[in-house]
């Protein structure tokens, strides 16, 4: 089998599953031995990505993915893990977990979260980093895409003010060093090819062309030193991750030939082959490697609609393997081609683009698959773009109750790289290298569904036949017609009606990832064990909006008081929150009057003006300076928010500066009069100290007490805070100014008015 090995710089924690490939180690695997750096026949090389920044793990978008393609004839892969934390002495070493995986993106799980029904999936191949340097070796690795995944813990579901805590950023840099073969002897079929071992292992491969129904590998005429017997080991097959199924053959001590069979080997691939001696560093061994394969005979059916595809179809036919006769031909139970029976039923498959990772998969004259007990029925899905491995594959399988009798069933695999043909053998579902996905119809069961996350890239194989333990003399007349949908799909479900489906990309490479609200959680957000009620999101949507409306009690202190441009910014403010928390709730309460991006920049743009016109009013500037500071301090705002909306700084500082604007004032008065301001110590008891404790208190909440699963109520009682202070701390009116003032100069009517630079009075 494959190795992998593990060096950290200090304590490094490995979880390898059920796999067992993390050794730890300082050295490359002692398969290739101490020579392996001499062998001129490897090559190393080295392939490195740009670093991102790693996040708290809340959902599969916080984790960052890297796509790197090892090259063929690999016999070493070793993974170079680096972590670099940023942002100052007081950013501690934060546990960070690595996937790997071939093939396809990690399916990973760190919340512990259930998986839709019907979804299978491996666990993940995992490292948990303590320290900020590993290194990963994996033996024989397989050619093709790898990717390796990496998040921080999962986040602590606290709402952070961007700017109020340190900021300790997390730099995650994987490099990839291959050593690879560059000298591989050709094992051709039924010709023995002579190996002679003496200090370095021998690299062999043999190409499996499809239709391949088993691969014999057998070792023969093996000497040690001109002695007959020897210990020779073949290791056969790349090493994968998470789930590893290479074939190891050992030959020890014995005259004898001996040999390995492979059923259903990967079709259309190179198989790689080790031979390495294990009679010692200095003795030479000489043998003979032979390998067979046993040809499968297919029948294809439906092909006289083959000319009818459309404009974004594509139809899965082998080439030189077509009937003479269009159409499907029965040949009944034995028949044959040539000089030997068929051994599967080629349905061809028509591939139909239907968006970005979206794609439908047909029987060719779009009717349902005949199953039968003689042979399987297999279909194939072309998922080897490359592009086809960041969505999810579904297969859902119907048959009619009453075509299936009660002692007939349907047995169906899903494997990738080749179909499993043994169903008359076992029904495991495992090929040479894969473990396959079982499913079964029966008059019990008439439906079947699978879920593969992340499919691996390859073609992938649906086979079917028909099986019937109790009476077998049953089978031979029976056929079963079987409707399939296969599809591949960005999300399942869409993500559900509390789940947005969105696509991710790391350079150009897109996969597909569930977000969730509500409380619901899992990879489809199907996870219902801390999902809202219904009442629970009726519940938080009019706490979040309805507190909106002890605005009311400052908008009418403004009009009162005669501040006209203050209650027109407290009402914008109202307005705004009121329709952007309507928009904002994540379940079924939800009602978005403008785009949600613009309600949300006129909630913040409202804040925050609201605290800067209410400290300029506090200051009682003149009207000229009041007026200009108010459009200054707007136009800050909208410029600042456009250029980070979370900042805690574009918020804070106006702000500040209007204090020191007020406080200044308010020390000049103190000066000129040389009596406190205000004057009055009931304006400070019963107005002002009230209105900053309300303040500090909304300030404390907002920066330190909100979390994901509070925050309905602690924002709300935000808004009331926030109200009720701003009501507290506006000014009274001027002595001589009438209440509801401003309604009188809207009337028709005699007004004596005076002219402030000349001390004019004129009747109007």
């Amino acid at each position: 089998m494959g190795r992998a090995g593990l060096r950290t710089g200090g304590a490094a924690a490995a979880v390898a599953g059920p796999l067992l490939l993390l050794l730890l180690a300082r050295a490359p695997p002692a398969a290739a031995g101490d020579s392996r750096r001499s062998d001129f026949r490897l090559v190393s090389e080295q392939y490195s990505q740009s670093p991102q920044k790693l996040s708290f793990y809340s959902w599969y978008g916080s984790a960052r993915l890297f796509h790197f393609r090892v090259p063929p004839d690999s016999v070493l892969l070793r993974w170079l893990l680096q972590v670099s934390p940023g942002g100052g002495p007081t950013c501690a070493n934060l546990e960070t977990t690595v996937y790997f995986r071939y093939g396809a993106p990690p399916v990973i799980n760190p919340l512990g979260t259930s998986f839709p029904a019907n979804t299978s999936m491996q666990p993940s191949f995992l490292i948990k980093m303590l320290q900020s340097n590993a290194s990963i070796n994996v033996s024989h690795p397989a050619p093709g895409d790898w990717f390796v995944a990496a998040h921080l813990p999962p986040s602590s579901q606290k709402i952070e003010v961007k700017g109020f805590v340190p900021t300790c950023a997390y730099i995650f840099q994987p490099d990839m060093l291959v050593v690879r073969a560059v000298e591989v002897s050709i094992l051709e079929p039924d010709k023995p090819l002579p190996q002679t071992l003496l200090s370095h292992p021998s690299y062999l491969k043999i190409f499996v062309p499809e239709y391949t129904q088993e691969l014999r590998l057998e070792v023969q005429g093996c000497v040690s030193n001109g002695s007959l017997g020897c210990a020779v080991h073949l290791t056969v097959g790349s090493a994968t991750l998470p789930s590893n199924f290479q074939k190891v053959l050992t030959c020890t001590g014995s005259t004898q030939a001996c040999h390995l069979l492979l059923p259903s080997p990967p079709w259309d691939q190179w198989l790689q082959v080790t031979a390495k001696s294990l009679a010692g560093p200095h003795v030479l061994v000489a043998f003979s490697v032979v390998a067979a394969l046993t040809a499968c005979k297919p029948w294809i059916v439906n092909f006289q609609h083959l000319q009818q595809n459309g404009p974004n179809q594509s139809c899965s036919v082998p080439p030189g393997l077509l009937p003479p006769n269009p159409g499907y031909q029965d040949l009944g139970r034995n028949g044959s081609v040539g000089d030997g029976p068929f051994c599967l039923r080629g349905y061809q498959v028509t591939r139909e683009y239907m968006d970005v990772l979206s794609v439908r998969f047909w029987p060719l004259d779009r009717v349902s698959v005949l199953v039968q007990s003689d042979m399987p029925s297999v279909m194939r899905l072309q998922l080897n773009t490359g592009m086809d491995s960041g969505g999810s594959l579904t297969v859902s399988l119907w048959a009619n109750q009453s075509v299936i009798s009660n002692a007939t069933s349907v047995m169906a695999c899903m494997n990738a790289a080749s179909p499993f043909l043994g169903f008359n053998s076992s029904r495991n579902c495992t090929t040479a290298f894969f473990q396959g996905y079982p499913l079964s119809l029966s008059t019990s069961s008439r439906k079947a569904n699978l879920v593969i996350p992340y499919p691996e890239t390859d073609n992938w194989y649906l086979s079917l036949q028909l099986a019937c333990p109790q009476s077998p003399e049953e089978c031979e007349k029976a056929s079963v017609p079987v409707e399939t949908t296969l599809s591949l799909v960005p999300c399942l479900n869409d993500c559900g009606p509390y789940g947005q489906c969105l696509l991710l990309r790391r350079h150009g490479y897109l996969y597909a990832g569930c977000s969730c609200k509500a409380g619901w959680r899992g990879w489809s957000c199907t996870d219902n064990s801390t999902a809202q009620t219904v009442a629970q999101q009726r519940v938080a949507a009019l706490l979040l909006t309805l507190s909106n409306l002890l605005f009311l009690a400052p908008i009418t202190l403004s009009v009162h008081r005669c501040l006209l441009v203050e209650a027109s910014v407290y009402a914008y403010t109202m307005f705004f929150s009121t329709f952007y928390h309507a928009c904002d709730q994540p379940g079924e309460a939800v009602l978005c009057i403008l785009d949600y991006d613009t309600l949300q920049y006129c909630d913040f743009l409202g804040s925050g003006v609201s605290i800067w016109v209410t400290i300029l009013c506090m200051a009682r500037l003149k009207a000229a300076l009041k007026y200009v500071l108010l459009l200054l301090g707007t136009l800050v705002f909208a410029m600042s928010l456009q250029l980070d909306r979370r900042g805690a700084w574009n918020m804070i500082g106006p702000c500040l500066f209007a204090l020191v604007v007020m406080i200044t004032v308010w020390v000049y008065r103190c000066g000129h009069r040389r009596h406190c301001y205000p004057t009055s110590w009931q304006r400070w008891v019963f107005y002002l100290l009230p209105g900053i404790s309300m303040a500090a208190v909304a300030v404390a909440i907002y920066a330190s007490m909100m979390t994901s699963d509070n925050y309905y109520y602690t924002h709300s009682i935000w808004h009331l805070l926030l109200a009720g202070s701003t009501a507290f701390l506006l000014p009274p009116r001027d002595k001589h100014t009438e209440p509801w003032a401003c309604s009188q100069k809207l009337t028709c009517r005699y007004q004596i008015c005076k002219n402030h630079r000349e001390e004019l009075y004129t009747v109007t």
